[in-house]
């Protein structure tokens, strides 16, 4: 039985990251890779040492999901990994934005990520480990990204209550939650100025890093950053009110509650 990785969004960003650390990380026969650009998911192998195995997939498309069962279903792999990295946000006034984009944040960053981990479990064996992107907004609401940041909560919540119940098979389940990150994401992110502060960027190669070293400490979430680990500790302790009006004072927003 062939030892596989499963990484979703592996065309770029966080997820082409995830495959060369894994890839680095464990001995795999194939990475299976997830996403809807094949010249790109071809790019990757003379990099990895694994072989690439290309699955073109267009996730916010219904039958992707029964197309990667069925898939699994033929093939019958062990998989050693499973990353959720697929995903995309937008930043903008809420009544001003797509209806229909905003549906597909929540289909591609929760429905997806939910029936791609359904799907893969009965092919993971004990001691597996499952990484699901996260962020820094998983921690507190976001005006301006509010419907990205609650996708990204729900990944989240999800991800640990997951953890307890997967852990008698001995499977970690990490949500991985970053600050800013220069990837793609914005340049598909960001078409107007509502959102225009940005405090700091890290580069996906030191948050993946980080992530892989949290997964083998067997951490439930994955921040990198001295920042960002008071930022979260912040929202924790502070009223909901004075987190939104902080937030609203750097992007330079009026604040009502």
């Amino acid at each position: 039985m062939k030892k596989i990785a499963v990484i979703t969004g592996a065309s770029s960003g966080m997820g082409r990251e995830f495959v060369y650390a894994i890839d680095k990380d464990m001995e795999l026969d194939e990475l299976w890779v997830i996403a809807r650009r094949e010249d790109r998911l071809l790019e990757l192998q003379p990099q990895v040492r694994a072989k690439i195995r290309p699955v073109v997939l267009d996730l916010l498309d219904r039958n992707s999901l029964s197309q990667f069962k069925a898939l699994l279903d033929i093939e019958k792999p062990e998989v050693r990994v499973l990353v959720n990295a697929a995903g995309f946000g937008l930043f903008g006034t809420y009544t001003e934005m797509d209806m229909e984009k905003q549906l597909e944040i929540i289909d591609l960053n929760d429905r997806a990520l939910t029936g791609m981990t359904y799907i893969t479990l009965p092919y993971m064996p004990n001691g597996a480990q499952i990484y699901n992107m996260g962020s820094m907004s998983s921690f507190q609401p976001v005006p301006y990204i509010n419907v990205y940041g609650a996708s990204k909560a729900y990944v989240l919540s999800f991800s640990k209550a997951l953890r307890v119940e997967l852990a008698e098979r001995n499977i970690r389940v990490m949500a991985v939650c970053p600050g800013w990150i220069k990837t793609e994401f914005f340049s598909h992110a960001i078409h107007d100025n509502t959102v225009s502060y940005f405090n700091r960027y890290y580069g996906p190669k030191e948050v993946i890093e980080k992530a892989v070293k949290d997964m083998h400490r067997n951490k439930p979430v994955s921040i990198l950053g001295l920042p960002e680990r008071l930022q979260v500790l912040g929202v924790k302790l502070l009223p909901t009110r004075f987190v939104l009006k902080t937030w609203c004072k750097q992007q330079k927003k009026p604040f009502k509650y």
